[in-house]
């Protein structure tokens, strides 16, 4: 049916059209001044907001950082199911979430400390994937690899988690192969830190003359951040990539935070004194959970080195990583034992 408009239906029409018009005027104007210029430099909390490339196959990541920072005293739940079922002694090490599932290196202290990496499941099931990595600590990459520091190999080394194949990364140093790769942390960019302590020196011949820290740049280049610390352990990178932390030195240990500076670590600084130090994560506030493996104990530190919270566990402690559905669960590796936290905050996968 064709209708036929009056004058005043007219009128009324164009007045409405042009209101819309307006109003729409008035928003574009609105979002060209609040968006930043063209050379503008966005800050390290935009751009962290991008997705990553591992976001399907590590931790869920939040767009921004969500959550609260703990403090006080925390109460890890000790994972009954994942109880070694060893005869001999040894450690679980790396732990490191992909995809919905916690993996992590089980290893002995016979000769060669022989080691595999396991998978906790989200239904509390552990399984074998990896039979003879001869792993310690284990990271993700972009591609979603499992990252190892090997001691059997004296190398980092590559697994795919589905197939268990492995690749090299890096094998040796100024011709010597190292020590025994202990901790990564993996930068946005794919640069590699590594810890290269004397721990599991004997698992095979050769080494390195001292213990050291690693950068691994994208192009397979490897050079020297510090060799100052002894036997250095954890080792993790800010939520924007700008820190690098490191923890170690024995009984009278540090936790030594390097600032990144076009993408090259600077001279370290200390910002706290740690007994024994192992592995570490950080979350998203930039808060730093260091592990004290003798005292059994988890300390998290600010970024300033202030403490703010602590957790005491049943067992010696190795290594933290957060995980879970939402990101929010602090896992926590030791003696034959895993533990959990939840947190109100999202962190590091490993």
């Amino acid at each position: 049916m064709t209708m036929t408009m009056t004058t005043t239906q007219k009128g009324l029409l164009i007045s409405s059209l042009m209101v819309g018009l307006l109003a729409t005027l008035a928003g574009c104007d609105k979002k060209a001044a609040d968006a930043p210029a063209v050379n503008e430099t966005p800050t390290p909390a935009v751009a962290a907001e991008a997705p990553a490339v591992v976001q399907d196959v590590a931790a869920p990541v939040a767009s921004a950082c969500d959550g609260t920072a703990p403090a006080g005293e925390l109460t890890p739940v000790r994972i009954e199911a994942a109880n070694t079922t060893r005869t001999e002694p040894g450690l679980f090490e790396g732990p490191v979430w992909i995809k919905d599932a916690l993996y992590f290196s089980d290893f002995v202290f016979s000769t060669g400390f022989p080691s595999r990496i396991q998978k906790l499941d989200a239904n509390g099931v552990v399984t074998t994937v990896i039979e003879d990595s001869g792993s310690n600590g284990l990271a993700v990459d972009n591609d979603g690899f499992i990252v190892a520091g090997t001691h059997k190999y004296k190398s980092l080394s590559r697994f795919n988690p589905e197939t268990g194949e492995r690749s090299s990364v890096v094998e040796q140093y100024n011709g010597n192969v190292f020590n025994s790769p202990n901790d990564i942390a993996i930068a946005k960019d794919g640069t590699i830190y590594f810890t290269d302590p004397a721990f599991q020196r004997d698992a095979a011949p050769g080494g390195q003359e001292r213990t050291g820290v690693y950068r691994v740049a994208t192009d397979g280049t490897v050079t020297v951040v510090d060799d100052t610390i002894n036997n250095p352990n954890g080792v993790s990178l800010s939520s924007n990539d700008d820190v690098l932390y490191v923890a170690g030195g024995g009984e009278q240990g540090v936790l030594r935070a390097y600032p990144i500076v076009d993408g090259v670590p600077q001279a370290g600084k200390n910002l706290a004194e740690i007994t024994v130090p192992d592995g570490m994560a950080v979350d998203c506030l930039g808060n730093i959970y260091v592990t004290e493996h003798t005292e059994r104990r988890l300390r998290v530190f600010t970024p300033a080195g202030e403490q703010i919270a602590q957790a005491t566990t049943d067992a010696n402690i190795t290594n933290a990583a957060f995980g879970g559905a939402d990101g929010k669960t602090l896992y926590l590796t030791g003696a034959g034992s895993l533990w959990k936290i939840d947190l109100a905050i999202t962190g590091s996968a490993y």
